[in-house]
Formats: structure tokens, C-alpha cells, sequence
């Protein structure tokens, strides 16, 4: 008997299913999921727009022409659709403080929820209806980022721009109320704009902060596209020539759609207790635990000593000479966690960076690939952490799976604290709150524009 791949039949299912989630069809534990990314991804892009790169790009849109009537939250005028899409896209991203998935390695909230908020923009669609298309964006940006991963990053691909644009594109189509048939050519057409290379590790690396942006956009177009009828090709993720051809190796096309409808991924994804790259997290994580184990402070730090998977080792290279180096080296953030109560933005000031303690910290930490920690991955993303002390003491920890995880979840106040710390510089308390109580609302909204719109009354505190 053909199987599903064989048959080209598993992009029309997966389109069929994305087609028909209603928000009926999201169970308790869904629901609550939706409005927690969706809290935690518009505080990311909130703060992000403040950002140099976000800022870049709105200046470069202006230049070429792209105003209109769509707001971007903490960005001042309008801008068309597309436009807008793609600036909250780049934001969400912008801080490295966007929610994401483990198994995939891949950032689902900041290509999706700009997506849904892009194609909702004009047309009164409801907080229900968004919380399903989300939903269904999610599913499909988990799905296949798992299904090519860690091939995929292997090659040199950002996962989050060559997957979330068909999330976006899903989730678009999702808001659009398109059929299977159209969200499959929707697909088809977005896998054309698959694109992003993990290239800003090794320099320019602003430009990860735009990956997101791009597959927003383009998802949000390809899924405007098919509802005017252009086609795609047929079966283009598991097709010859196709998107696991071109991304994921010898990747099994049947993982894209093993048990279809038994749960939403939305429920499996993390959010972000510290800003910087999340294979940092379990070591960060060991760190505190074994400091805490000790009795000990930062000051007493001889060395520290962590094992991890390969991808993850690989970030200890290198310096931290800007941010968004730093925020994806492993021994400065092991260095924060050491010493600082909070790894938020803040941590990555030009007085952090330059910190000569910190630079001290930082060089006593080694890190290294371990065969059990590579093993373990991409099913946990662990570290073993071992701190050894200035007296001759030493200190270990081990973690399965960092904090923010299903797993090891944040907490709501913990969730509330990093959106009113990301939000509320630049919309001021009142707004974010205001916007934190929309969100908490969701499915009573009748109108999803109302989460652009700032507060009556209340004006922002920056532009």
C-alpha cells in the first residue's frame, strides 16, 4: 500500500486540518496557551520595535513608499498591511526575548502572530477566530521545523524563516477563511520565499532579527495570493523537489502529520525567562541551581564547568562585542546568570558588556559537547553544570529542560512581570496594562484590530 508521502497527500491534509480548526475545536489547556504566546510575543515586539533593526527597516519602508492605515504597536504613523506585518515580525524577534519550540529549534510566535494580526487588519475578525488561526500557525511551524531539524540547522538554515513563513501562510489563510484546497496552495506558494542562514553567528548578526519579519510578510502574501487564486505546487512538503527535499535531509515526511488533531503544539512551545539565545538556557539554569546548591556568589567562582549538546556548544565561541553577540554566547550569559538576579534586556547595556568583572566571570567558563548531553537532543535540550569554588568545593547540577518549558513553565506573575517590564517603558503603565487585560479577554473580543489601537486616553511614554 502507498503511503500518505508516497501519495502527496500529507500537504493536503495538514491544509485540510488547518482549514477546519475552529476555536471550538482548542481544548482548555489550547486556549490558555494562545493567550499566553500571544501576551509574551506582542510584549516582545513592543519592545523590539524601540530597536535598531526595527527601526532600520521602518525608515528604509518609509523611504520606498509604504505607509497606510495599519498601526504597528510602539512605532508612530501607519503603514499597509504588508508593511506592518513584516515590522512587527522583525520586532517580535528584535530582543531575542520570542517564545519557541524545542524540538524544532524554531521562534513560532513572532512569523505567526504578526501574520494573523496582518491578514485580521480591516475586516472585524473576532479574538476567537484569531486564537485558532494562531493556534494553526503554530501547529504548522512546530510540525515542520521538527520534522527538518537538526538537519536543517546542520546546512546552515534559521529555522524560524524557512518554517514560519508557512506558518504565517497557514495561519493567514486561517483568518482569511480559506478552504483546504486554497491554504494547500498557500503553502505551495509560500514555500517559494523559504529562506534565512544562520550565516549572523559569524557577523552582521542584526540581520536574524529580520528573519522573522520576512517569513511573516511573505506568508501573509502567499496566503492574499491563493485567495485570489494563484495556485502552488501540489504536495510541496513532501514532494520531489520539495521542501523536505531542499531543507530536511532524509527527513520523514509522515512526522508532518502523525497524530493530526490528538493536541496542539501551541501547548508545547516555551517562553523565554531570559533575553538571549534558549540553548543558553539550560546552562544558565544549572549555574543559578548549583550556586544556589553552594550557598556561594559569583565572587566565589573559580570555574564553571558545562556539558551540553553540540549546537549548543557551539555558541561558546567568539566575544561579546554588541548585543546580539552577546546574547548568543554561552559563557557571558552564564557569566549573567551568575551574577545578575535578572537576564532581561537590560543585562545586554553597553555597561554590561563592558563590565571587567563580567569579562573575568565569563573566561572561567568552559563549555563543552558531551556524547550523553548530544544524545539527549533535539528531544531535551539539557546541561550538566559543575561550579567549582575558589575554597576547593564543587558544586553540581544537571537540567533536563530549562524553565519557561511545558515542562518547567513559567508562572503567570512571572509572565505578567517580563510584559509589563517589555511593554511599559514604551506604551506607557496604563496602556500595557490595558492591552494585558485585552489579551486576557481574547475570546470576547469582537474585534482583533482593538490589540493595535492604544488605550483611550492613554498616550504612549516614547515613540
Amino acid at each position: 500500500m502507498r503511503t500518505e508521502a508516497q501519495s502527496g497527500h500529507i500537504t493536503r491534509r495538514l491544509a485540510e486540518f488547518c482549514a477546519g480548526l475552529a476555536f471550538a475545536d482548542l481544548d482548555a489547556a489550547a486556549r490558555r496557551s494562545v493567550s499566553r504566546h500571544l501576551l509574551d510575543t506582542l510584549g516582545a515586539a513592543i519592545a523590539g520595535s524601540q530597536g535598531l533593526p526595527a527601526r532600520i527597516a521602518a525608515r528604509t519602508l518609509a523611504e520606498v513608499g509604504s505607509e497606510g492605515p495599519m498601526p504597528v504597536p510602539g512605532m508612530d504613523g501607519g503603514w499597509n498591511r504588508l508593511a506592518a506585518t513584516y515590522l512587527m515580525g522583525a520586532s517580535a524577534h528584535g530582543l531575542e526575548v520570542d517564545d519557541g519550540y524545542r524540538a524544532g529549534s524554531v521562534h513560532p510566535g513572532a512569523p505567526v502572530i504578526p501574520a494573523v494580526l496582518g491578514a485580521a487588519w480591516g475586516g472585524r475578525v473576532s479574538g476567537a477566530r484569531a486564537a485558532a488561526a494562531i493556534a494553526v500557525g503554530y501547529e504548522v511551524v512546530t510540525r515542520v521545523a521538527e520534522t527538518v531539524h537538526p538537519a536543517s540547522r546542520k546546512r546552515g538554515f534559521h529555522n524560524t524563516s524557512i518554517t514560519g513563513v508557512l506558518g504565517a501562510a497557514a495561519a493567514a489563510s486561517s483568518v482569511l477563511g480559506l478552504d483546504g484546497a486554497r491554504t494547500a496552495h498557500a503553502l505551495g506558494i509560500a514555500a517559494s520565499s523559504a529562506a534565512g542562514l544562520f550565516a549572523f553567528l559569524h557577523g552582521g548578526g542584526e540581520i536574524k532579527r529580520l528573519h522573522p519579519g520576512l517569513a511573516a510578510r511573505e506568508g501573509l502574501y502567499a496566503a492574499l495570493l491563493a485567495r485570489n487564486g494563484m495556485t502552488g505546487p501540489a504536495g510541496i512538503l513532501e514532494g520531489e523537489d520539495g521542501f523536505l527535499q531542499a531543507f530536511g535531509d532524509k527527513a520523514d515526511p509522515e512526522k508532518l502529520s502523525a497524530g493530526l488533531g490528538e493536541s496542539l503544539n501551541v501547548t508545547r512551545c516555551y517562553i523565554k525567562p531570559y533575553a538571549c539565545c534558549r540553548h543558553l538556557h539550560p546552562g544558565m539554569d544549572g549555574v543559578r541551581a548549583a550556586m544556589a546548591d553552594g550557598g556561594i556568589g559569583a565572587e566565589d567562582v573559580a570555574a564553571i564547568e558545562i556539558g551540553t549538546y553540540g549546537i549548543a556548544a557551539g555558541h561558546a565561541h567568539g566575544g561579546w562585542e554588541d548585543m546580539p553577540s552577546a546574547q548568543m554566547n554561552y559563557r557571558f550569559c552564564v557569566a549573567l546568570a551568575a551574577r545578575e538576579d535578572q537576564v532581561g534586556i537590560a543585562a545586554f547595556d553597553a555597561a554590561h558588556l563592558a563590565d571587567p568583572v563580567l569579562h573575568d566571570l565569563a573566561g572561567r567558563v568552559q563549555v563543552t559537547a558531551e556524547a550523553e548531553r548530544e544524545a539527549e537532543y533535539p528531544r531535551l535540550r539539557s546541561a550538566r553544570v559543575t561550579v567549582r569554588t575558589k575554597a576547593g568545593g564543587a558544586f553540581e547540577s544537571y537540567v533536563d529542560e530549562p524553565l519557561g518549558s511545558a515542562r518547567h513553565p513559567l508562572s503567570d506573575a512571572a509572565l505578567v512581570a517580563k510584559f509589563e517590564e517589555l511593554a511599559g517603558p514604551v506604551l506607557g503603565a496604563g496602556a500595557a496594562a490595558a492591552l494585558r487585560a485585552r489579551v486576557g479577554d481574547l475570546a470576547r473580543l469582537d474585534d482583533i484590530d482593538t490589540l493595535l489601537a492604544p488605550a483611550p486616553g492613554l498616550e504612549r511614554t516614547a515613540s
